[in-house]
């Protein structure tokens, strides 16, 4: 006889559930990626199951806002204990204990095994399965029902903390149709990566065929930190399988978008390693981060300035040193497509984005040898070097100006990254002695720059005809924007939080004068985010292709002028809009761990950048908006 799967109670016949205790728990994982989580046990469960709720991140402010990230996973010995690649459980706990981290929310393990039928009978229906049957039918041979789980508990463990409104991460529609029945309103379902390997892709085909399950088995590209298992991934647009698939850009914007939540968890790791965690720079691989400015026929998605410059500025608001790094490492992979073929046909060989950091401060020695020339220098500020295979490296013969192209394994790396802000760059310093460079790897610096460089013949991008320091300008303003935008972010979350006060339930935003903080921060936060949107749309109109070809017009000393202006003034703001955040809250954030005052520190060094110098802008922005032509050239 076929059972079938346990009717929930209707929701009027829930009882209500209480807490019975609180514990905190840290967390650490096989991969390293390590949270804290609050445990939370009840009184009163409907099945009498010993059902456990994890509060992950910022969780009371999310359930403030009425939208709480939320996660119900059933208990799977075989995925979440042995490692099991039968089923996809295992890398799904990891993925939800991240993201909601990130996000803030709740983590509900939910003892039920198989899909309700236990453990004896979860390994009796794998037995049925290597004869042939599928997950489903397995179950049902049995005389189990598809799928038996109940999920009564969990919407009496949501509320019970006051989640009547929700995030739900998950593929699953049975979880969103059972909680809305009990009266959970379910406002986004999110979903999980897929995650996909030689064991369980029948598993996941019957999970999308038989029940609906949101699952794309062709691609998925948030597979990110932690993710994936078996020896057949997603295969993910951009890798060397999937790069013909190159995504729009509101497309690419949102992949950048679900990278946030796992930035913010990271970014105290990020700071203390002063470098990018393995697991980000996956991430921002997977989702085809490096990619953005680097031409189709190079394997890049040649997306343009705007994207790239509104993606740095997505990613500051999880992390400010992942944001510098990402926008850099981009830009470089720009950089090298604009060398001659011989080069080209080396770094982006095997489909893959070549990752260099570059560096021009100051600038070494060359000196013509036999074949090519002979390297020395001390270089600093090499941004992104702790990811890289390659190194640009300015270098000057006879008082002109090259630069060399330089395997990394080929220089001294010197660990001189020691700051008080974007620690998590790692822009270290590289040094070399007499260093053999053969001479297709050295370029004339001024012949790089220029609109007609060596790859113009090769690509067709007319962002490849853009001066070379255009888009370097955008990259720090980006991340200091973003940083503001997070910082303005959790003041409001601060303000409209409940706390209780001699017995008396308070709120910081009933306070006039905090009202008039928050008002100020977000007029200067409006201030930065017109400069900047002044400033990418003066880069975007330079790089449109011109009638008769694909190079772009460039732009003319004023609009130049007023372009660094726009973009200095954008950080000048941002940085006074954290600067009012950071005076209004209170002591606390002044706390290492607390991401206010990681935001002070990223954005003071930010503001320090050469390409945010205010005084020399200043100046040569006022000579050119009168007409009077710049002192600089290189401005």
């Amino acid at each position: 006889m076929t059972a079938v799967a346990h009717a929930p109670l209707p929701h009027a016949a829930l009882p209500a559930a209480t807490v019975r205790s609180r514990v905190t728990v840290p967390l650490r994982f096989p991969d390293g990626y390590s949270t804290t989580a609050e445990i939370l046990t009840f009184h009163g469960l409907a099945d009498g199951k010993e059902h456990l709720l994890l509060a992950l991140g910022p969780w009371e402010q999310a359930l403030l806002s009425g939208q709480p990230m939320v996660r119900l996973h059933s208990e799977c010995m075989t995925g979440d204990v042995f490692g099991s690649e039968r089923c996809d459980c295992g890398p799904q706990l990891r993925e939800a204990a991240e993201t909601i981290t990130g996000a803030g929310g709740f983590l509900l393990y939910l003892r039920q095994e198989g899909r309700g039928i236990g453990l004896y009978s979860k390994l009796d229906a794998y037995g049925l399965q290597d004869q042939g049957l599928d997950t489903y039918d397995a179950n049902l041979a049995l005389g189990h029902g598809e799928d038996e789980r109940d999920y009564s508990a969990a919407a009496q463990m949501l509320e019970a903390l006051g989640a009547t409104s929700i995030r739900l991460l998950s593929n699953n529609p049975d979880k969103a149709g059972q909680l809305t029945a009990f009266g959970i309103g379910v406002g986004e379902k999110v979903p999980t990566g897929v995650h996909l390997s030689a064991a369980n892709s029948r598993y996941l085909a019957a999970k999308r065929d038989r029940t609906a399950h949101t699952l794309d088995l062709d691609h998925d590209p948030r597979v990110g930190p932690g993710q994936g298992t078996g020896a057949e991934p997603a295969v993910v647009p951009g890798t060397a399988k999937g790069a013909a698939e190159v995504p729009g850009h509101e497309e690419m914007l949102d992949r950048v978008a679900t990278l946030v939540p796992a930035l913010r968890a990271a970014a105290e790791e990020t700071d203390g390693l002063r470098r990018l965690p393995d697991a980000t720079v996956d991430s921002l691989e997977a989702a085809g981060v490096f990619r953005i400015l680097a031409p189709a026929a190079a394997g890049g998605y040649g997306l343009g300035a705007e994207t790239y410059g509104e993606a740095v500025r997505r990613l500051a608001r999880g992390c400010a040193s992942t944001a510098w790094t990402a926008g850099h490492l981009a830009e470089h992979a720009w950089m090298l497509a604009r060398w001659p073929k011989q080069v080209q046909d080396e770094v982006f060989a095997g489909g893959g984005m070549p990752l260099a950091a570059a560096t021009s401060a100051p600038v070494g020695a060359a000196r013509k040898v036999p074949g090519g020339y002979s390297v020395s220098g001390h270089w600093s500020f090499a941004s992104g070097i702790m990811h890289s295979e390659w190194a640009l490296l300015a270098v000057q013969q006879d008082g002109h100006r090259l630069q060399a192209l330089v395997p990394l394994a080929d220089l001294e790396l010197v660990d001189a990254w020691h700051t008080d802000g974007l620690r998590g760059t790692g822009s270290n310093d590289l040094r070399a002695a007499d260093l053999f460079v053969p001479e297709y790897r050295v370029m004339d610096w001024a012949l790089l720059s220029a609109a007609d460089n060596p790859g113009s013949l090769i690509h067709s991008d007319p962002l490849i005809h853009t001066p070379m320091a255009t888009l370097l300008n955008l990259v720090a303003p980006a991340a200091a924007l973003g940083s503001a935008e997070y910082a303005v972010e959790l003041f409001r979350d601060q303000l409209l939080a409940p706390k209780v006060k001699n017995g008396v339930d308070i709120r910081q935003a009933d306070s006039p004068l905090a009202q008039a903080r928050y008002a100020r921060a977000a007029g200067l936060l409006a201030s930065a985010q017109q400069h900047w949107e002044a400033g990418l749309a003066a880069v975007a109109a330079s790089v449109q292709p011109v009638s008769g070809g694909p190079q772009a017009p460039g732009m003319p000393e004023g609009e130049r002028a007023a372009f660094r202006l726009s973009l200095a003034l954008s950080a000048e703001a941002a940085q006074e809009a954290v600067r009012v955040v950071l005076a209004g809250s209170g002591g606390s954030a002044h706390r290492l761990g607390h991401p206010l005052q990681r935001i002070q520190r990223d954005v003071g060094v930010l503001l320090n950048h050469p390409t945010l110098g205010i005084d020399p802008i200043l100046e040569q922005a006022g000579r050119g908006l009168l007409g009077l032509g710049f002192t600089a050239p290189s401005f």
